[in-house]
């Protein structure tokens, strides 16, 4: 029977824009990229060159610090170009796709006769591993790692996210396989919400099941993992991804690296938000093509206008992205006396504006203004109305500015990672980028405790 875990803390932030349950084409990208800094703490390192031919799952880079942890090619095709940055840092391989795809073959298997270390090594071999996150420090983790278990959020509630049933739908058997896959690993606690009803979700077999009933950010699987099992120091956990247990699942079902995904193209800016089924690497050129309302003053996004990153038409879709956002940037905007305006269209958590007589479902067309400049942090108890984990959260952020690496550790940072401050991040008076100072902290911790 599943555990319900109920949740006061959040902030649901209802924007207009969201992606209908319907499906529209994308024109498919002749170049396909993966790029290494999607995989947080990994060292890339290239092992192909540009003019090689490459099957859809041979290995493009690899992780220096741990060879075996290969990151597989979406498409087969010609290698095009290996882009690098300052201090010839890999910013991303692409790859010319062939007309008709050719996969490598990694034959299939069936997950409940093999035990931990196969399903593991399978997964290195055909480069699926480093989509697997961890526990502390929020990175890609190593095959040396032990966990304590294995947590999926299927609840996805970030402003203009993709909802997760919508994607599951025609993958429910890949879904239920890449779950038996890693539960072969260790214990799978998946996450979903309340209100979702897919059997592939709430009738999921062997696994602990744990229902979230609460404003964002409980689909977050460091909240569902604050409640469900703390992490420890010395304790670590993994984390993954829906998309990928998907991905996971077709290894074994097929036998081949299918990185095909339903992403949501949402947001004001897009004429007709809706879901499209893209690769893994597509250009969002590809993806937004004829579908944004306007092309100057708008911010796209790659990912969700929370968590997401800031984003051109030449960038690439991102190997954790479920959604491709676009909003009105706001820089063409003239404000006489805005402060003392009743402003109605702005949305406001204090009620210092007259929108919130407007209700719950009223959908705001926010832009991407910051609408202030940084200050002194005040402690105003802010952070934790929004944030629905045992931690001291401004405790915490003030540790993490001033380098404080043991009251960090004190206050729980092995327990989070940047995205739970994301909510905390958009409510913060004193505008201060919280998702980058967790990382930088996380960063800083990870090379002391190396």
């Amino acid at each position: 029977m599943a555990n319900v875990i109920k949740l006061r803390k959040g902030l649901d932030i209802n924007l207009k824009g969201r992606a209908i349950k319907k499906k529209v084409e994308c024109q498919a990208s002749k170049t396909v990229a993966l790029r290494p800094s999607d995989f947080t703490g990994i060292v890339p390192k290239v092992v192909v060159r540009e003019g090689d031919h490459v099957l859809a799952g041979d290995a493009l880079f690899v992780n220096k610090q741990f060879p075996e942890v290969k990151f597989a090619s979406p498409v087969s095709g010609t290698v095009k170009s290996i882009l690098r940055g300052e201090r010839r840092r890999v910013l991303s391989v692409s790859v010319e796709a062939d007309d008709k795809l050719d996969y490598r073959d990694f034959g299939q298997h069936d997950a409940s006769k093999m035990d931990g270390n196969a399903v593991k090594q399978l997964l290195l071999e055909a480069g699926l591993f480093g989509y697997i996150n961890q526990l502390p420090y929020a990175i890609s983790t190593d095959p040396c790692t032990t966990p304590k278990g294995i947590f999926v959020s299927a609840l996805r509630d970030m402003p203009l996210a993709n909802d997760f049933e919508y994607e599951l739908e025609g993958n429910e058997d890949a879904f239920l396989a890449g779950l038996k896959a890693l539960n072969r690993i260790a214990t799978v606690h998946l996450g979903v919400g309340a209100k979702q009803t897919a059997k592939a979700l709430t009738e999921a077999q062997d696994i602990d099941l744990n229902v979230f009933d609460g404003p964002c950010p409980a689909g977050n699987v460091g909240v569902q993992i604050n409640h469900i099992d703390p992490v420890n120091r010395g304790e670590t956990v993994w984390t993954v991804d829906p998309t990928s247990v998907i991905f996971i699942g077709r290894l074994f079902l097929t036998g081949k690296v299918d990185l095909r995904k339903t992403i949501a193209i949402a947001g004001s800016q897009i004429k007709e938000p809706a879901y499209a089924d893209v690769l893994e690497g597509t250009q969002l050129a590809d993806i937004l093509n004829g579908k944004l309302v306007a092309t100057d003053h708008v911010r796209i996004i790659n990912g969700n206008p929370l968590t997401g990153e800031r984003a051109t038409l030449n960038d690439y879709l991102g190997a954790h992205t479920s959604e491709v956002t676009a909003i009105p940037e706001g820089d063409d905007k003239e404000e006489i006396l805005g402060w003392i305006l009743p402003r109605t269209k702005d949305f406001s958590v204090s009620r210092s504006y007259f929108s919130w007589l407007q209700g719950k479902n009223h959908e705001y067309d926010l832009d991407a203004r910051i609408k202030g400049g940084e200050r002194h942090m005040i402690m105003s108890g802010e952070y934790d109305k929004v944030l629905p984990m045992d931690i001291y959260a401004e405790f915490l952020i003030k540790a993490i500015i001033t380098g404080d690496i043991d009251k960090q550790e004190q206050l729980g940072i092995y327990e989070v990672s940047p995205e739970d401050f994301a909510v905390a991040e958009f409510v913060d008076s004193s505008k201060l980028e919280l998702q980058k100072i967790v990382r930088q902290g996380l960063d800083i911790l990870r090379k002391e405790n190396a």
